[in-house]
């Protein structure tokens, strides 16, 4: 998602997706949620301004001609029945302010002078004081002073109950952005964890093709994405093993034409080179058949007789492969593909290292850690990752005299992925390589 220059430079933005767009909406409908208050209060105030000078153009002539009729002794009596909250009525001459008015005030001093007309000359004045409040003075037929207190209200007061309504109400905003961004991001979250978790070898449920048209449509490409994957790892095992089918025939008559020929050091250099060549093409097929691990049904096996029984044959054979600490117990996995694993580890400790230890131990988290150990020249740090790949080899052990095609570690990734273990290769200390196997029960 594409962010504005000066988003990406503020360091509380968040990095998620589903956050950012939970702090956009939420930023928007609370802004559009003030605005609609502001609305509400402006609306508020103009409606009391208007009852103001409402109430003082109806009112302030008829309470003056009211006092001016009465006798000056029973005026006093009748103050607080004028009085309207707004403004207030004062017999005498008030409080002395200033003549200079603010543009609202001079505002509410017209209307005071419209409602009365010209029969009372009057003076407006600003009241010194905390609250804004004016007074009008003006004299009576008979004389006597009368003031006029204005107070101009601001806004209605707001009920009590108002701010829990407001709180109530940004609340479900939360919730309702909170489960907008739920709804819109989960799709994405599993698309991009299926596509994280994508093993065409193992019977990996298919992304649900149900929900919106857009998240449907989607999962509906992944899925067929899949297929044309699985299609494609499908044609290339079929390939490389009608390759290797039809190799093997002349592959076994040039053999055979070569040992029939005379000894010679060129005959023993061609009869080098097709036993290379045949060992090429069966290392291919098998690295190709590998990507195919699910084929082999899983079943129980014992993990001490297991390793005993893979040392023992390498043993009889004259090679130095021994059996360290191993955890007893049993697991369950594919052991044809777990001993082709093995089995290609072992062999690439005994080309460079000359020996081989095995060591198996299970940890608390019940995950059987296996270990194969050798004092060869290790790897350089900058090439771990690149041994794993397909027909990488290192210059100076891996040639042709060695009998290395480059695909053993990569057939024995590819097995360890088709079972669902991980396998990691470290430098051990004291020299030599330490190939780890990680099985999770």
């Amino acid at each position: 998602m594409a962010m504005p220059a000066f988003l990406n430079g503020i360091r509380l933005w968040p990095r998620t997706l589903r956050a950012r767009l939970f702090v956009i909406l939420l930023a928007g409908l609370t802004v559009a949620h003030v605005m609609s208050f502001t609305a509400l209060f402006s609306e508020r105030y103009i409606a009391a301004r208007s009852v103001m000078f409402n109430t003082l153009e109806n009112d302030v002539a008829t309470s003056i001609a009211i006092l001016d009729r009465l006798p000056a002794a029973e005026r006093a009596a009748w103050l607080d029945h004028l009085d309207r909250g707004s403004y207030r009525f004062v017999l005498g001459r008030g409080i002395p302010g200033n003549p200079m008015l603010e543009p609202d005030d001079a505002e509410v001093a017209s209307k005071i002078q419209a409602a009365i007309g010209t029969k009372y000359p009057i003076e407006v004045e600003s009241i010194p004081g905390g609250a804004r409040r004016l007074q009008a003075h003006l004299r009576l037929s008979d004389g006597e002073p009368l003031t006029i207190e204005v107070t101009p209200k601001g806004v209605m007061p707001v009920a009590d109950w108002l701010p829990y309504v407001l709180i109530a109400q940004l609340s479900l905003l939360v919730l309702c952005s909170w489960f907008a961004m739920r709804q819109a991001i989960r799709p994405l979250a599993n698309l991009a964890r299926a596509a994280d978790t994508l093993d065409l070898n193992s019977n990996t449920p298919r992304l649900s093709e149900t929900g919106p048209r857009e998240v449907a449509y989607a999962a509906t490409a992944f899925n067929a994405m899949r297929d044309r994957i699985t299609q494609y790892l499908e044609e290339r095992v079929q390939i490389l093993a009608a390759i290797s089918h039809d190799l093997q025939t002349p592959i076994t008559r040039m053999k055979l034409r070569a040992e029939m020929a005379e000894d010679s050091i060129d005959r023993d250099k061609l009869i080098q080179d097709l036993d290379e060549v045949e060992r090429l093409v069966k290392e291919g097929v098998a690295y190709a058949r590998s990507a195919h691990g699910n084929d082999e049904k899983a079943s129980r096996l014992d993990v001490a007789s297991f390793i005993e029984s893979l040392a023992y044959d390498y043993q009889d054979t004259g090679k130095t492969v021994t059996v360290g600490e191993v955890s007893d117990g049993a697991i369950v996995t594919r052991p044809h593909a777990l001993r082709r694993i093995l089995t290609n580890l072992i062999d690439n400790a005994l080309k460079f290292g000359g020996a081989a230890e095995i060591e198996a131990q299970r940890h608390a988290d019940d995950t059987l850690v296996i270990k194969v150990l050798d004092r060869g020249p290790g790897v350089p740090e900058s090439q771990m990752e690149a041994v794993m790949k397909p027909f990488f080899r290192l210059e100076q052990s891996r040639n042709r005299d060695t009998g290395g095609t480059g695909l053993g570690l990569a057939i024995a990734q590819q097995l360890a992925t088709a079972i669902g273990a991980t396998l990691t290769l470290r430098n051990r200390d004291g020299g030599g390589l330490v190939a780890e196997i990680s099985l999770r029960q």
